[in-house]
């Protein structure tokens, strides 16, 4: 790639990122459905956003599988995160979400299509992934992977009984 479409990508990511209404703050996308947590920089621009995504899918998935019509069950659920005890276990919910696959068990931190590895390793996704609300209540990433490994969220039954003997 040549340093001209190096520097207008960049010019072109920088418009979005400053020009955007919502934040990304975590997600984890699943076989049948996917999570998002997401910080609303202009009241009610959330709405839009989300009409957005799941248009733009929507049209994706259709075109992919020359199909029409509905791809989603029904409309998004949203919940206002009231405080940060609440942030911090969706956030553990969300990046455990993959252990729902039998193959990701306990190897969730590897899972491609999950905000986590951006979390506790580099972030793959620069401005448009913006964890700093979660990060910032830890001192680092380490200690972020700690609270999600002793996390009850979405923990099996062992491991709850384990995490009830501490």
């Amino acid at each position: 790639m040549d340093d001209f479409v190096k520097s207008r990508a960049l010019d072109n990511l920088q418009e979005i990122i400053n020009k955007r209404a919502v934040e990304l703050v975590a997600f984890c996308i699943m076989p049948n459905h996917f999570h998002l947590i997401i910080k609303e920089l202009e009241e009610g621009r959330l709405a839009v956003y989300m009409q957005r995504v799941l248009t733009a899918y929507s049209k994706y998935y259709n075109t992919k599988y020359s199909r029409s019509g509905h791809v989603f069950q029904g409309p998004y659920q949203v919940v206002h995160i009231e405080d940060d005890r609440q942030l911090l276990h969706l956030s553990a919910y969300i990046h455990r979400n993959p252990r729902e696959i039998l193959r990701w068990l306990r190897r969730e931190n590897e899972y491609f299509w999950s905000s986590y590895q951006d979390f506790v390793n580099k972030n793959r996704w620069s401005g448009l992934l913006v964890p700093d609300i979660i990060l910032g209540q830890f001192r680092n990433n380490n200690e972020y992977e700690e609270f999600l490994k002793t996390s009850p969220a979405k923990a099996q039954k062992e491991e709850l009984e384990y995490l009830n003997n501490l």
